[in-house]
Order: C-alpha cells, then sequence, then structure tokens
C-alpha cells in the first residue's frame, strides 16, 4: 500500500489546500498569535482554527489545570453538575435558547436543531442559503460556503431524496425567499441562516432582511433557525441575535463555546424543544454529548470573557485598524476591492466593486488570484485561510505590531501581485507606487 493512511492527506479537505495550491502548511506547534512549521518558523496565524481560537493558541487560561480536569474522568455516561451549569449559563447570555442540549460538533448541533423543526411541524422541506456553512451532514452540503461546494449531489453520496426536501435561497434576497417558499408550500420545515455570514467571505444581511425571514416564518408555520456557530462569542455574549434584535425559534452555537475543544449546542423555545425525548418522539443523544472535559472548557471561555469585558473592544480595534489598512493599500493601487470588517472578522475578496451580498458574489471573486495572494503572503509569514471563502479571524493575542506587520506583507503582496499582472487595475491614473 502507496500513499498516506490519512486519506486524502488531511481529516478535512480545506487542510490539504487544494483550492490555493502548493504544499499544505503543516502546524508543528501554536503559541497565541503565532503558528509554527517544522523549521520552526513563525507565521501570524489569521486563521485561528477557522474562528474557535478567540484567544489564541495555548491561552493559559485554556491550558492550565488540565490534568485535574481530566482526572475526574473523561466521559461517564450520566448527566453532571458542569454540564447542568454550563446550559443555565449559556441561556443566561441567549435567553432565546429557553432550553437546550449540548453536542461535540456544530454539524451535530444543527442537524439536531433541522430533526426537531422537522419533529415540530409535522413538515419536511428546510430553506437554506446558498453559500451558508452548516456542516458535513447530507442537508447542509447543497450549495454550501466555506469549502464545500456540492454541485451534484448525487455524486457526492448525497441522495436525491433529501434535496427533495430542501430549498436553497440566495441570501439577502427576500424576493427569491418568496419564490422558494411558494414552490415548497405548506411542507416547510424551517428556515435555517446564518444570520453574518462567515463561509462565503463575511457576508452582512441587508437591512429588513432578517425581519424579512422571520415575518415569512411565522407567516407559514415554520420555524426561524439561527445557526451562531460562528458568531456567537465572536461577536459578543449575546451573538447576532443580540445585535439584530431577533429572536429566533432555534439557535446553534460551538465554535469558541469549548475554546478549542469539541463542543457545541442546539435549543429553543421551551414548546419546540418539549419535542425531544423522553417527553416526546425525537431523538438526539451521544455518548461525547456534554464531555465533562470539553463542558469544563466551556466554563473557563464564559468565565474569562465575563471578567474581561474590555477585551471585545481591543480586537475590534485592531482588527478596525487592519482593515483600515488593507483599504489604505487598495485604494493606493486603485484596485476597487471592498473590505469588509466586523468586530474580530475583517475579509476583502479579489472582485471589484461593493463587498459580497450573496453567493453569487463571493464566487465571481477570482480564485487565481487569491492563490498567487495566499502564498504571497505565506512567504512573508502571514497564515491565511487557504479558501477565499473563508475569512481573517484575529484573537485576543494579535498585538499592534502583528497588525503593522500584516498591513506590510499585504502592501508587498499586492506589489507583487501587480507586477505578474493578476491584480485588476480600476483606474490605472490612480496607481501612485
Amino acid at each position: 500500500m502507496t500513499g498516506p493512511a490519512l486519506a486524502g492527506g488531511a481529516s478535512s479537505p480545506v487542510r490539504t489546500g487544494w483550492v490555493v495550491g502548493g504544499a499544505p502548511y503543516i502546524a508543528v506547534r501554536g503559541a497565541g498569535a503565532y503558528a509554527y512549521d517544522a523549521t520552526g518558523r513563525r507565521s501570524i496565524d489569521y486563521v485561528m482554527a477557522y474562528g474557535p481560537l478567540l484567544f489564541g493558541h495555548g491561552h493559559p487560561a485554556f491550558s492550565t489545570g488540565l490534568d485535574a480536569v481530566a482526572a475526574r474522568g473523561a466521559v461517564s455516561g450520566s448527566t453532571h453538575p458542569d454540564e447542568l451549569l454550563l446550559a443555565e449559563r449559556v441561556r443566561e447570555h441567549l435567553p432565546s435558547m429557553q432550553h437546550l442540549r449540548f453536542t461535540t460538533t456544530g454539524s451535530e448541533a444543527v442537524q439536531s436543531a433541522v430533526r426537531v423543526a422537522r419533529a415540530f411541524t409535522g413538515r419536511d422541506v428546510v430553506l437554506k442559503f446558498a453559500g451558508n456553512y452548516h456542516g458535513h451532514f447530507d442537508l447542509a452540503l447543497q450549495d454550501a460556503g466555506a469549502s464545500a461546494h456540492t454541485d451534484a449531489p448525487h455524486r457526492s453520496g448525497i441522495p436525491r431524496a433529501v434535496t427533495h426536501d430542501l430549498a436553497v435561497a440566495r441570501y439577502n434576497d427576500l424576493a427569491d425567499v418568496d419564490a422558494k417558499l411558494a414552490l415548497a408550500g405548506d411542507r416547510i420545515a424551517a428556515i435555517l441562516v446564518e444570520p453574518v455570514v462567515g463561509n462565503m467571505g463575511l457576508v452582512l444581511p441587508d437591512p429588513g432582511f432578517l425581519e424579512g425571514l422571520q415575518a415569512r416564518a411565522r407567516a407559514c408555520g415554520a420555524l426561524l433557525i439561527f445557526d451562531e456557530v460562528i458568531t456567537w462569542l465572536r461577536l459578543g455574549l449575546g451573538g447576532a441575535q443580540a445585535r439584530t434584535g431577533i429572536v429566533p425559534d432555534l439557535t446553534t452555537v460551538g465554535k469558541i463555546l469549548g475554546g478549542g475543544f469539541p463542543l457545541a449546542a442546539f435549543g429553543g423555545r421551551a414548546e419546540v424543544m418539549a419535542v425531544l425525548a423522553p417527553d416526546g418522539p425525537c431523538f438526539t443523544g451521544g455518548t461525547h454529548a456534554g464531555n465533562p472535559f470539553a463542558v469544563a472548557m466551556g466554563l473557563r471561555v464564559l468565565d474569562w470573557l465575563e471578567r474581561h469585558p474590555d477585551a471585545y473592544a481591543a480586537m475590534d480595534g485592531r482588527a478596525e485598524r487592519l482593515a483600515e489598512g488593507i483599504r489604505a493599500v487598495i485604494a493606493r493601487g486603485g484596485y476597487g476591492i471592498a473590505v469588509v470588517q466586523l468586530e474580530s472578522i475583517v475579509d476583502f475578496v479579489f472582485r471589484r466593486g461593493p463587498a459580497n451580498r450573496n453567493y453569487d458574489d463571493a464566487r465571481a471573486a477570482n480564485r487565481a488570484t487569491y492563490a498567487a495572494y495566499y502564498h504571497e503572503m505565506r512567504e512573508r509569514g502571514i497564515l491565511l485561510p487557504p479558501s477565499q471563502n473563508e475569512v481573517m479571524f484575529l484573537c485576543t493575542e494579535h498585538s499592534d505590531a502583528d497588525v503593522e506587520e500584516t498591513i506590510a506583507a499585504i502592501d508587498a503582496s499586492f506589489a507583487a501581485l501587480e507586477s505578474r499582472g493578476l491584480l485588476e487595475v480600476a483606474d490605472a491614473a490612480a496607481l501612485t507606487r
């Protein structure tokens, strides 16, 4: 037998870097805002494990005293006090989650929420949005964002019956939502959405879009599900729903909740969650759901954030400086590229014009230019996600010096791309190099 034992060379395709080509980045260790390869070379890390490392690598609050946590037992098969406590504390910050359950991954959380919505409504069809990523279960992968776009589901191990019970609409387009709802008729169980999208670049909801989804869900007797696996705790202790003022029927959370350890949850209105066994006919569960070690990390996450409310403003300030620095580079070159920043998330794509509003915009971006940019930045000690559907995440450990080093690297990388004829200049007269 030849080749690596790890299928495809990685446990998740995006890690192979197949979208950008070249040798994949192999991380030997991480410390704070930095990743290190086998040669010991340091890179400023903006992948941050695709979101969950809000506190960077190896933060003392989440890397000390772990032997004592493990010594209590890895898993018991019984409910434990920390699990009950963490559920109460999550509910304090997300009141929409009147009742909730823990899972191990965000994929499980969303899959469970969809099952609950179907059980509660007695219907089958779920409406989701192109470019939103909700995990790797069958229903979620059609027109998914991140690195998981699936054009031919029947060749991807996804049964045709699954797509029969799925409607995919354009994000930020209520007219398209109406058209899809009309086709689904009274079979619609739920509208599933990332309230702020982090998987086709950073895409913000247009004014009135989320309100429109909630009104339509109520009008047709469906449930509104917010996938806050990325946004909760990235956008503050109240998540996107506190920011937007929209209270969904069901919510899924994860990523940062475990401080980098596998922990997620789903929950919602008490009457909706009452369909779950043992009270109702809908089953979800798992040996590792509410794992004591991961739950202990979840309690540490909330402890730290509640003790350091100023951390969000500090990250937002650095992210804003990074975004402004990128805008200055783009303006000097006359490239006509929009930069988007929200809290600790920064993003742009290689497409002239306004920021992405939907997946059509994201897919129109130049993948070849991003691939070249990724490698230019990597050569300069900046680690970016190897797909331009992903975004740059800052953490509490990124410094002002890191931001300045990154802006300088972007300036040099853009100059290199321009010299190679890979950057389209919006206005040649604007060039000042």
